[in-house]
């Protein structure tokens, strides 16, 4: 049986995330793959005017998610 060794929850290394995109990449990430296929970009006019709030009164709260991430969300 192999001794693994797993880091504490919570506690990041320098590189760890280099590293899990790295890892995922050599894998053949589907995600990757599909970002190199469709440009969501050409979405952002389509859903931008009507779905953020441009007349804050105040600026609390959580700042909102980008658009286009949230686009790729529901498709995906």
């Amino acid at each position: 049986m192999a001794n693994h060794q797993f880091k504490a929850k919570g506690k990041k290394g320098l590189f760890d995330e280099e590293n899990t995109i790295s890892n995922l990449s050599a894998k053949g990430n589907i995600l990757e793959r599909i970002s190199m296929v469709i440009d969501f970009e050409k979405f952002r006019p389509m859903p931008e005017p009507n779905l953020l709030n441009t007349k804050n009164k105040s600026n609390a709260g959580a700042k909102p998610f980008k658009v286009v991430l949230m686009f790729k969300i529901m498709i995906l």
